[in-house]
């Protein structure tokens, strides 16, 4: 099995264990915690010239909430943990990862794939609000900081003609906190999900002006 069935088999079984958990726990509890996954694609803002990206870059976040009721409605603050991970999948390559400025080249050699991925330690924060007809909807704000930043190049090299993998660990020059605002909408346990990140991916003047607006959907078993 590799490592990419391996996280989706991790996710499976998270999100349907969680929703048998959630058949036997109380509905004061449901109303009080939230656990949620978000499956989104990044679509990235300011791409430089010289960095030629793929349209889909999937993603996905784990999190989880505790609630407080605002007075004696429906509506609720949540604020809670988790974890994201975003990937920039594209057909060049950075020149030197621990260089002062990031600069990216085009890939000249056959390859299968180039990406970098950032996960994030986050902290969400969500203003709920929910409706008689079971509709729901979430305005919010989340903060990360990051926990790991790396790139994965597997193709050809130009000193070797077969095909390699090489993983580069720790980004130079990639900002330590990612941060912007988050919207939920949906019905019953199944939401629109929308975040719009207001820091940019890289230090300023350091690397490329990148920052993502992720659009997927969210799952909340409980």
């Amino acid at each position: 099995m590799n490592k990419r069935s391996f996280g989706f088999l991790v996710l499976f079984i998270m999100l349907f264990g969680s929703m048998g958990f959630s058949q036997v726990i109380s509905e004061n509890a449901k109303r009080k915690i939230t656990i949620g996954f978000d499956m989104f694609t990044d679509l990235l803002q300011n791409i430089p010239y010289n960095m030629d990206v793929r349209a889909i870059h999937q993603g996905a976040n784990i999190y989880g909430m505790y609630n407080f009721q605002i007075g004696k409605g429906k509506s609720s603050f949540g604020i809670g943990l988790g974890i994201g991970n975003h990937n920039i999948y594209s057909h060049s390559k950075i020149d030197d990862i621990k260089a002062d400025t990031i600069v990216f080249s085009p890939i000249e050699e056959s390859f299968k794939r180039s990406k970098i991925n950032l996960t994030y330690l986050e902290m969400p924060m969500e203003l709920k609000i929910r409706f008689k007809n079971e509709i729901k909807m979430g305005v919010g704000f989340k903060i990360g900081y990051l926990l790991s930043s790396k790139e994965k190049y597997v193709g050809d090299t130009p000193e070797q003609a077969t095909r390699v993998t090489i993983k580069s660990k720790t980004i130079s020059q990639t900002q330590d906190y990612a941060y912007g605002f988050t919207l939920r909408v949906g019905y019953k346990s199944v939401n629109l999900f929308g975040y719009y990140q207001i820091s940019q991916i890289f230090n300023k003047g350091r690397g490329p002006e990148l920052y993502p607006i992720s659009v997927g959907i969210t799952l909340t078993p409980f």
